[in-house]
């Protein structure tokens, strides 16, 4: 992301005398992380919650999941979701959400570039044919989608405990 969105720190969650995070530092934790969480909503409302690989990209969040898998089933009927990475210790390191829609990606050149990304982070055991509109490799066939994020919460553990947010663009209403 080229430009640099305003930081806010909630001092209610945050220690005497904390700064607000980075975002230079949030964007790092956003290409180093390895695993995150996707949650979701089933059509009953009955949340859904499960573990995927990401790659931070063009200002955006990417990730795959099989035509039939729940995330997919739940992002067809609300495509508002949350992405949760960090550091499962309790006083250091860095946890970060992510706020957005999950848009479908079809566009074979981009995904070429995203596939590209994907290898480049997580190795060759994650190169993707590009074909079709999506991804190909020995499983099967993936959608691919991009959270491009409306909000970010950072939480940093530790002295100084802080939570920085920041808001990067409206939620459209549904």
């Amino acid at each position: 992301m080229s430009d640099r969105p305003s930081a806010r720190l909630d001092e209610r969650f945050s220690s005497p005398g904390a700064l607000p995070a980075d975002w230079s530092q949030v964007e790092g934790e956003l290409e180093a992380a390895g695993v995150w969480w996707i949650s979701t909503v089933r059509d009953d409302g009955r949340p859904h919650v499960t573990p995927l690989i990401a790659v931070w990209f063009d200002g955006a969040l990417w990730f795959t999941t099989g035509p039939e898998e729940q995330k997919a089933v739940n992002l067809r009927d609300n495509p508002r979701c949350v992405l949760t990475t960090g550091c499962n210790q309790l006083h250091e390191g860095t946890d970060v959400v992510v706020e957005g829609r999950a848009e479908q990606t079809s566009d074979e050149a981009l995904l070429t570039r995203v596939a590209d990304a994907y290898e480049r982070k997580y190795g060759a055991e994650w190169r993707f044919e590009v074909r079709d509109g999506g991804f190909h490799h020995e499983g099967g066939r993936a959608l691919v989608f991009h959270v491009a994020p409306a909000k970010v919460l950072a939480f940093g553990k530790g002295e100084p405990y802080a939570q920085t947010g920041w808001r990067l663009r409206a939620e459209p209403a549904t």
